[in-house]
């Protein structure tokens, strides 16, 4: 690999375009149907009531937990269709990649409140509430998912990519036996990082208000919110301890079992000094139970799927001619689909119109303020997170201790302690303003931690044998190793960490706590303070600024290092 040097012989970083106005436009038209749909919900909305008592934590654990599953599963499906389609067809790659650039950076915040009043207009309130915290938790989970497959899916050693076209692999066989091994132990640090995130979201999925409608759902987020909200420290105490219990858990018995046997996949030719290892993986492996379940239903089903998905997906060069029929139903469809963003396109801007300057003028400083926020946020993670994420993906014995505090830290709801926090930076100078940026730092750092360490796991042994020969010093071997092994990795969770940063303004700039709001300048302070007002026309015009901010950013700055990195900086 090269040294990193930045920007040359990159391609150039594609323009905005008229795509990207027809996406925005399908954006608007989806959140004005969706303020329509709200104004039919129920004027008045009273939740359940949430227990605060200890004995209640195990079920609401139960509750947590398979609305976090159910989201995980939907978002790894969604990733693996998503970035595979983008990443082998350059024509869906114009569409999906800047639909994507918009759907990460939507501030789901703003659109929840949305979300859950309309589908309380048509659907009993259980059942629309389960699906809107589903909702919630899926859109925290699933982009940085998505961005990782894509980059593994491109950044393949092009002398693989040979070789499984020599052998005539169809697409089914190529992923299975190039494309998910190549990419998995990215998918599986990512898959811990989606967790955490929504883990992070979980107070906001189970437990709001919107005027007089007050939503909630039994479990571990709204028990926190609730803990919070009364200001009982022991009832915190207890929620976080049951939280940190689960995470704990999930780390013994699902994430670091995945990574032992994920090492695996390790490009390299020689293997590994410390492989990573776990006792319940060894405990699975020496059963005969499960030995018995592989050899007699799981491999011979597993067979049967092969065969079947070859059938169906054959390869390059031997797929059926489309009928006719099939193009006209497309067009049709699409005719429609254009109908109906161009109708909800003008609606949308009439309501648009309803902002006064002066709210356009709070936008436009609220804006700037935000991106600075980001900035600074940013920064400050990728100087920490850097040499951690390769100290702990380099360092099997620092890891086995690390690892699970990472994921505790990362997992821990901060809008359960921030109202406490933000109360008592209020009275510095410039406190409100500090307490965003940390905050915003909390929703943005563990991005960068988990795909640096998952770059810096992927570093192959027989690399960093050849570095110790050649005698390379620390920074000689930083900067012809790890930093260009790193980038594309580096990219992936800034991309990310960017759009979780303008997530999270939306609590850091505006807190509510013991019946007293604090707010500084900022964009997420305007949609904050629009949703709790309802003022729909101020909430969509924010919304819509700071996806197009977000998209901005991400087309200028990270689409361009994304082409350098998928370029320049693979193994081969």
């Amino acid at each position: 690999m090269r040294p990193l040097r930045l920007f040359k012989g990159a391609r150039p970083h594609r323009p905005l375009s008229w795509g990207d106005a027809v996406v925005l436009l399908g954006i608007a038209a989806l959140l004005y149907a969706g303020v329509r749909l709200a104004f039919s919900a129920p004027p008045v909305v009273k939740g359940p009531a949430i227990s605060l008592a200890p004995t209640a934590l195990p079920w609401y654990a139960v509750l947590s937990v398979g609305r976090m599953a159910a989201a995980y599963v939907l978002s790894l499906l969604f990733s693996l269709a998503y970035g595979y389609k983008a990443a082998h067809s350059r024509r869906a790659e114009r569409a999906l990649l800047p639909l994507l650039d918009v759907l990460q950076s939507v501030p789901i915040l703003s659109f929840l409140p949305v979300a859950v009043l309309s589908l309380t207009a048509f659907l009993p309130q259980g059942l629309a509430l389960e699906l809107s915290a589903i909702l919630l938790i899926f859109t925290s989970q699933v982009w940085n998912l998505t961005f990782a497959w894509y980059q593994s899916l491109t950044t393949i050693p092009r002398e693989l990519q040979e070789a499984s076209t020599v052998f005539r692999f169809h697409p089914w066989l190529r992923m299975r036996a190039l494309e998910l091994p190549f990419a998995a132990i990215n998918l599986i640090w990512n898959s811990m990082m989606s967790w955490a995130g929504g883990w992070f979201f979980l107070m906001a999925a189970e437990m709001f208000t919107v005027g007089a409608r007050d939503f909630r759902l039994p479990g571990l987020g709204a028990y926190l919110h609730e803990a919070a909200s009364q200001g009982n420290a022991a009832a915190i105490g207890w929620g976080l301890g049951a939280l940190v219990l689960v995470i704990v858990l999930l780390d013994q018995l699902a994430w670091r079992p995945l990574l032992a046997w994920s090492d695996r996949f390790k490009l390299e030719t020689v293997e590994g000094e410390d492989s990573p290892t776990s006792w319940f993986l060894n405990l699975v492996q020496g059963s005969r139970l499960v030995a018995w379940t592989s050899q007699r239903i799981a491999h011979p089903l597993g067979e049967r799927v092969d065969a079947w998905l070859a059938r169906r997906y054959p390869p390059a060069g031997e797929w059926p001619i489309q009928r006719t029929g099939r193009r006209w139903a497309g067009w049709a469809v699409c005719a429609l689909g254009g109908a109906g963003l161009v109708y909800g396109g003008y609606r949308a801007a009439a309501m648009l119109a309803a902002v006064p300057p002066s709210g356009w003028g709070t936008i436009a400083l609220g804006t700037l303020a935000t991106l600075v926020r980001v900035s600074v946020s940013l920064a400050v993670a990728v100087a920490w997170t850097v040499p951690v994420g390769v100290a702990i993906g380099t360092n099997r014995r620092l890891a086995s201790w690390l690892q699970p505090l990472v994921q505790i830290a990362a997992s821990v709801p901060a809008t359960a302690l921030f109202p406490v926090f933000v109360l008592a930076l209020a009275g510095l100078p410039g406190g409100l303003n500090l307490a965003a940026v940390l905050f915003m730092l909390m929703g943005t750092q563990w991005y960068l931690l988990f795909n640096v360490t998952a770059g810096a796991s992927a570093i192959p042994q027989d690399l960093k044998n050849t570095a110790a020969l050649l005698g390379l010093g620390r920074w000689a071997r930083w900067r012809t190793l790890v930093l260009p092994a790193l980038f594309p990795y580096l990219i992936t969770g800034a991309i990310t960490a960017g759009g979780g940063a303008w997530n999270a303004s939306i609590v850091a700039e505006h807190v509510e706590f013991g019946g007293r709001a604090l707010t500084t300048t900022g964009l997420g302070a305007v949609i904050a303070g629009a949703t709790a007002a309802g003022d729909y026309p101020l909430l969509l015009a924010a919304t819509l600024v700071m996806i197009v901010t977000v998209v901005a950013v991400n087309r200028v700055l990270w689409r361009r290092l994304y082409r350098l990195a998928e370029e320049r900086y693979k193994l081969e």
